[in-house]
């Protein structure tokens, strides 16, 4: 109860090289101290010079962080432990000039064909000031359980067949990552929908995003679901969102 901090750090997901700031915020009853740690696999270390509120950080690699904050009477808090992911690898032009942080995905979730009983992982990373969370959507309809970068399904049962996409969030917006299909112990579906309707595809094509208009929710269920019907009448079916 002497030390109380009012302002924890945030974790951030950013691209190797990117500039940022970690704060921390304390009250006391006396004059406070700070010292910045930092931990990269097992090994926790101080971070030397980084005695104030603020941590400059150009990422490097990624690491855990806290701040312990001190008073004069030896009365000390740590604050929570935070992440900062850092992406080696981004594609050309990620991020946008001008990022606010918003976020961009950089890591698409891919098509999966899975034989019933068999796991099934799809992922799905985005940057983000402070890091995204993450929300997972089986043919427009949330799936409450997958909230992480990984959609894990240990059994598989034909019911988990269906689109799938990722939404990734935080206080300045939202990003969807590519719809993909996932096929389960439905091998050959693919190929006799070809051979018995050639020719019968489908371009479905669903925006609800507008530079000058609010942002719509319906047209990302209405894909999903025309793509299943038109799916049963024998059409090959292309999604797209935005």
């Amino acid at each position: 109860t002497a030390i109380v901090i009012t302002e924890q750090p945030v974790s951030v997901s950013v691209p190797v090289g990117y500039s940022f700031t970690l704060r921390c915020r304390a009250q006391g009853r006396t004059s406070l101290q700070y010292q910045w740690f930092c931990q990269y696999q097992s090994d926790c270390r101080l971070i030397p010079g980084a005695t104030n509120q603020d941590l400059p950080i150009i990422a490097d690699q990624t690491q855990l962080y806290t701040c312990r904050v001190n008073d004069l009477h030896r009365n000390a808090v740590f604050s929570d432990w935070v992440k900062v992911e850092v992406h080696q690898c981004v594609a050309r032009g990620l991020p946008p000039q001008l990022w606010q942080g918003e976020p961009v995905i950089v890591l698409n979730p891919s098509e999966q064909r899975v034989e019933v009983g068999q796991p099934l992982q799809l992922q799905c990373a985005a940057m983000g000031v402070p890091a995204p969370s993450y929300q997972w959507y089986r043919n427009g309809n949330l799936l409450e359980q997958q909230k992480r970068k990984k959609l894990l399904i240990t059994h598989t049962k034909v019911s988990d067949s269906g689109t799938y996409l990722c939404c990734a969030s935080n206080r300045h917006g939202e990003h969807w990552s590519n719809a993909v299909d996932v096929h389960i112990g439905e091998q050959s579906q693919p190929t006799s929908l070809c051979c018995k309707s050639p020719g019968k595809i489908a371009l479905l094509v669903g925006n609800n995003r507008y530079q000058h208009h609010p942002n719509l929710m319906a047209p990302v269920r209405d894909v999903f679901e025309l793509s299943r019907l038109l799916k049963h009448l024998g059409f090959q079916v292309v999604s797209l969102l935005d």
